[in-house]
């Protein structure tokens, strides 16, 4: 195993044929050294094409990489990167995400200028070759655009995974993920204990992009899968969510301050349904957590 490692790229992934290509291809094609980087696939067992397309692509990569198999949900994926990774930083990409060119140099050379630092999440951005042009992944973006928008230190309490660059130093010493955790918010977990340990958090200039949902339904199922996830962290440490934020006229009044700032991003008038949207999906994330 090469002993000159600065990052490992951590991907995990399930079932997400549709778009693991493209992720693949664009950490594949990042023009940082080759040489300081290798690539951690954890699969959850997926039924469909994932790993044969992985594997397909990574046949003739310069780079190192090793493909793991789990069953155990999203904290034990998480962890197995931690477990197994060789570097300084890891970078997490999700199975629907493209990489700007330039991602990983960005992040890495964030982190080496930034030792206080223990977790950096890149700026979100829209892909311009996509096709998510329905209303539903509209608002996505919007909403997406707008968490991202402000480079610095961050204070939220879920930057998410997808995008980020973690100092392994600093996952390390906090315990790592957390098993018990099968679906989402192993993320916010991390994060948390990250911060109360004394690191920063930021937003980086780093770009990224991301596949949004295109359909209200496959969005109401992705919050529901949310709230649900979510229940056991409330009970490990209920100060990591903010549910007062999840009221709907709490939740229709702060999303109504953001209709602004959409509108110059994207100049699109639909926007101003964004605290329809983000009720919307605060419903099926609070129906989640609840049954």
């Amino acid at each position: 195993m090469p002993t000159n490692l600065k990052v490992t790229i951590g991907v995990c992934v399930k079932n997400c044929e549709e778009h693991v290509k493209n992720a693949i291809d664009s950490i594949v094609a990042q023009d940082y050294n080759h040489d300081f980087m290798e690539l951690i696939v954890v699969d959850g067992y997926s039924k469909d094409k994932t790993l044969q397309i992985i594997n397909k692509i990574l046949k003739n990569v310069c780079f190192s990489y090793r493909i793991f198999c789990e069953n155990e949900g999203l904290g034990h994926a998480r962890q197995i990167v931690v477990d197994n990774s060789h570097a300084d930083y890891i970078v997490w990409v999700d199975g629907d995400m493209i990489l700007s060119k330039d991602f990983v140099s960005t992040q890495v050379e964030f982190m080496d200028n930034n030792p206080e630092v223990g977790i950096g999440k890149g700026k979100y951005s829209l892909n311009k070759g996509s096709d998510s042009e329905t209303l539903v992944a509209m608002l996505e973006n919007a909403e997406f655009l707008l968490n991202t928008l402000n480079e610095g230190e961050s204070n939220s309490k879920c930057l998410g995974t997808s995008g980020c660059i973690y100092r392994v130093k600093a996952i390390k010493q906090v315990g790592g993920f957390d098993l018990s955790i099968k679906g989402v918010g192993e993320d916010m977990d991390a994060e948390n204990r990250v911060r109360q340990s004394g690191w920063l958090l930021y937003t980086t200039n780093a770009k990224f992009y991301e596949t949004r949902r295109q359909t209200w339904n496959s969005l109401w199922h992705e919050y529901f899968w949310h709230g649900q996830g979510n229940r056991y962290l409330f009970k490990k440490n209920n100060n990591v969510i903010n549910l007062y934020k999840l009221i709907p006229p709490v939740a229709i009044f702060l999303e109504l301050l953001r209709v602004p700032k959409a509108y110059k991003l994207l100049y699109r008038k639909s926007v101003v349904l964004l605290p329809l949207h983000y009720l919307f999906k605060r419903i099926a994330w609070i129906i989640g957590f609840l049954i």
